[in-house]
């Protein structure tokens, strides 16, 4: 299994871009992989193919009305692994002995 984070969004588009950002939103959502929203970016859970085709969805969503985009992606693979989403932050919480703003 594999964590992705990632953030995309376009440019040229001015200031705010929510509007994109939440078409993504729906294509993530409606994939039945897990995620998780942050203000910065999106975090997948799942196989690396899986995680990839939502990413590329995303992107072919995005080109059809931005002729620029940008793209961060960073991903942690471990192997026999699963859960990490919630499972990270509780193994942080554990050791700090209390419930940390996510």
């Amino acid at each position: 299994m594999v964590l992705l984070e990632f953030s995309m969004s376009p440019l040229g588009k001015g200031e705010s871009v929510s509007t994109y950002v939440s078409r993504s939103l729906e294509i993530i959502d409606q994939s039945g992989v897990e995620y998780r929203l942050n203000p910065m970016g999106t975090v997948l859970e799942g196989e690396w193919d899986e995680v990839f085709h939502v990413v590329r969805q995303c992107y072919e969503r995005m080109k059809k009305d931005c002729n620029r985009i940008s793209c961060t992606i960073k991903v942690d693979y471990r192997k026999g692994h699963e859960g990490r989403l919630r499972g990270k932050i509780a193994s942080v919480e554990k050791r700090l002995k209390k419930p940390l703003k996510t």
